[in-house]
């Protein structure tokens, strides 16, 4: 298991790897891989996942060839699952999976047709990330305990964005509003990229943004940030405490990056997968890029990615149904 504690700076940027091909495996993965592997993403080019596939893909230089990321936006990643379950099992055809696909999804959409765990093989664990509490500088509180007394003068209208319906920013959310015994008015979006901006410009109030995508407004002062829903403080925003450090140790949830196969994959291949990107998560370079983007360089085994998708899988299926999550 990799060193989760490795931190790293900087950012610059990347591009697709296109380089020599692996020629240390045996069995059915000697001849791996045979032609461009793809990688299916399901958001638009551009966000924290393109970034973060585009540097993994530059790390892996010395494993595989051609990596194409192929963009299949749409239904909360559901499109990109569907087509990764149709795909044909030679290792060619890989899936970046994130937490709310793999572990919400399933128990949000009335007619949902994958089988996490019969349809997909597990690869490795990539990056993992938190979630911070923002809010709008006009919030007229200095600390937890005046947020707290503000928020529960008048929850019905006080506006608090998620960056999308049945995502971790909103599950965080439901374990907050429970925890405080409150009901706010949440406002999901389609993406982080418009919530903060309506933070920021005032017309949300409160806004539970990945980390990543607070620290540079954090810094600036254009927004406050309260709580983070860490185990322990993201040394990102150092100054910040845990929502358990507050007093709601339940109010806890990290979000991630994995990457999978389809069912059926010669176990080689995936041994071949699972090394190369072990061996790219170790990477300095790769490891500053993911830190810069809020992400922690993870890594490990198939079994250790199982493992995590059956815990969050259970944890936010039971949440989805308490609130009764439904999506269309």
């Amino acid at each position: 298991m990799l060193n989760r504690r490795q931190i790293a700076a900087g950012l610059a940027g990347t591009s697709l790897a296109s380089l020599p091909i692996l020629s240390s495996a045996q069995g059915t993965a000697s001849g791996y891989p045979a032609k461009p592997v793809r990688v299916l993403i399901s958001v638009p080019a551009g966000g924290t996942m393109d970034v973060l596939t585009r540097a993994i893909a530059n790390a892996l230089r010395d494993s595989f060839g051609t990596i194409i990321l192929d963009h299949k936006s749409g239904a909360n990643g559901n499109i990109a699952m569907e087509l990764m379950k149709q795909a044909e099992p030679d290792g060619h055809t890989l899936l970046l999976g994130t937490a709310s696909m793999l572990t919400i999804n399933p128990h949000a959409y009335k007619e949902f047709r994958i089988d996490v765990f019969k349809d997909f093989e597990p690869i490795v664990l990539a990056t993992r990330f938190g979630t911070a509490l923002c809010a709008h500088p006009s919030v007229p509180a200095n600390n937890w305990t005046e947020l707290v007394a503000w928020l529960k003068a008048d929850p019905a209208n006080t506006t608090i964005a998620s960056y999308g319906l049945g995502s971790l920013g909103h599950f965080v959310l439901e374990l907050l509003e429970r925890s405080l015994g409150i009901k706010l008015n949440h406002i999901p979006y389609r993406g982080a990229t418009q919530a903060m901006q309506d933070l920021l410009g005032g017309q949300v109030k409160l806004f539970i943004n990945t980390i990543g995508g607070s620290v540079a407004p954090y810094q600036a002062k254009r927004i406050k940030v309260f709580a983070t829903s860490d185990i322990k403080r993201s040394p990102f925003l150092p100054d910040v405490p845990t929502f358990a450090e507050l007093g709601h140790p339940k109010v806890v949830g990290a979000g991630w990056f994995s990457y999978l196969a389809p069912k059926g994959t010669p176990k080689p291949i995936l041994a071949k997968l699972n090394a190369a990107f072990n061996q790219a998560l170790q990477s300095r370079e790769l490891r500053s890029h993911l830190l810069a983007n809020g992400q922690y360089p993870e890594g490990g085994t198939p079994q250790e990615l199982t493992q995590l998708i059956q815990s969050d899988y259970k944890k936010w299926g039971d949440l989805a149904r308490a609130i009764n999550l439904q999506r269309t």
